[in-house]
């Protein structure tokens, strides 16, 4: 992949499946929004890369385990593959807030884990997807354009307002999606 410019970032949790303040924990409990994965599909199929960064601290909480994170992992993929596209990388921070990490957003790790990844000299142009203001922060940190979603927690974060700066704000991935291949 030779343009950063044909790449689009997703958080998961409120973006492409429903968000709990109690966590994703299971497979079960992974209920994807209806639009999203044909959204994705989309994307991949117009030639743009699908990538995933997402903060998963239920693992560090002892919520559930890596080997549950990757069933949901390998669910997503299998949705999206049915629908004619593919994910190229998801990207997870297994870590708690107060662990020191460097992949923990709002910090660049994750999305620096793409680019590396994806052998990208940087992220300039790309996209960064997210419902709260550390997807924001670090699509920004890293020059990516960045993208509010009102879904997940989307709308508290539109409704305080601060830090947004120039992200674009959409109702939902489908909408962000629309948007982008038809501009």
């Amino acid at each position: 992949m030779a343009e950063a410019t044909r790449l689009v970032i997703l958080d998961r949790d409120g973006v492409i499946n429903l968000d709990s303040d109690d966590y994703i924990r299971s497979l079960d409990e992974w209920i994807p929004y209806p639009t999203a994965i044909e959204a994705m599909a989309r994307l991949s199929r117009a030639g743009w890369a699908v990538a995933i960064a997402t903060n998963q601290s239920g693992i560090a909480r002892g919520y559930y385990d890596e080997a549950t994170l990757a069933s949901m992992h390998t669910e997503l993929e299998r949705r999206v593959n049915e629908a004619g596209g593919a994910i190229t990388h998801i990207a997870y921070c297994p870590h708690g807030p107060d662990e020191g990490c460097s992949c923990r957003k709002p910090l660049p790790g994750l999305l620096a884990e793409i680019r590396d990844v994806l052998r990208l000299p940087n992220l300039e142009g790309s996209w960064m997807v997210g419902d709260s203001l550390r997807d924001l922060q670090a699509g920004e940190s890293m020059g990516c354009h960045t993208v509010l979603v009102r879904t997940g927690k989307g709308r508290r974060t539109e409704t305080k307002g601060t830090g947004i700066g120039k992200a674009l704000i959409f109702d939902d991935l489908a909408a962000f999606v629309d948007w982008l291949l038809n501009p």
